[in-house]
């Protein structure tokens, strides 16, 4: 699979390494109890990282159902369950780092790792909340990782009343849905006609929540 994307000037390390997230991640408090933590160009050579994921990564292509008839997912996947070793080193080091930073108010470790990797303007997301499992009725975190080219994250306050929130996220950068988020707040990755490069996104959730 051939790369299509632009590295960063700014990430000029090859050695994939998360930040101290002490001094450096943004909070914003949402309605209904939700909030986003934001931390761009945490993990320090992202670049070389993509470039390794989307080699190593053994990506699926899926199909759901979808009303009556049958369709593809619009990006490639791949699942870590917990205790599955994940593919880089670098994404141990995330994990820790984020378990160091989050475990004492989450109140345990961060076990699942899901791998997207969107290959074009066409791949996406469409709007959800992570409420398969006990984030349905529990409050949780889902941290995600973007590598790669940006492409936009979207939030809105489910069932709407409220405007709708985009981060550009790419190269490194972090950002983390706490609180009632999943329940009370939807995000997306919508398709873009913009020209844009292949992302990968890696998402790190708690035992029991999809």
């Amino acid at each position: 699979m051939e790369s299509a994307f632009q590295g960063s000037l700014l990430d000029l390390s090859g050695d994939a390494k998360p930040a101290p997230l002490d001094s450096s991640v943004r909070r914003t408090e949402l309605a209904r109890g939700a909030w986003l933590d934001v931390c761009p160009g945490w993990l320090g050579g992202a670049d070389a990282l993509f470039e390794r994921l989307l080699r190593v990564v053994p990506w699926q292509a899926e199909r759901r159902q979808m009303y009556e008839r049958v369709v593809d997912v619009p990006r490639l996947v791949c699942f870590y369950a917990e205790g599955r070793p994940l593919p880089d080193p670098a994404l141990d080091a995330a994990k820790d780092a984020l378990d160091a930073h989050y475990g004492a108010k989450l109140g345990e470790p961060f076990a699942t790792a899901g791998l997207c990797l969107y290959r074009d303007g066409r791949d996406s997301v469409a709007w959800h909340g992570d409420t398969t499992g006990r984030s349905r009725t529990e409050d949780t975190m889902v941290a995600i990782i973007s590598v790669g080219t940006p492409r936009t994250l979207a939030l809105r306050p489910r069932g709407g009343g409220g405007s709708t929130l985009r981060h550009e996220l790419g190269h490194g950068d972090l950002i983390v849905m706490g609180g009632s988020c999943q329940r009370t707040w939807e995000h997306a990755v919508p398709k873009t006609a913009r020209p844009a490069g292949q992302r990968i996104s890696i998402q790190f959730r708690t035992r029991g929540v999809r």
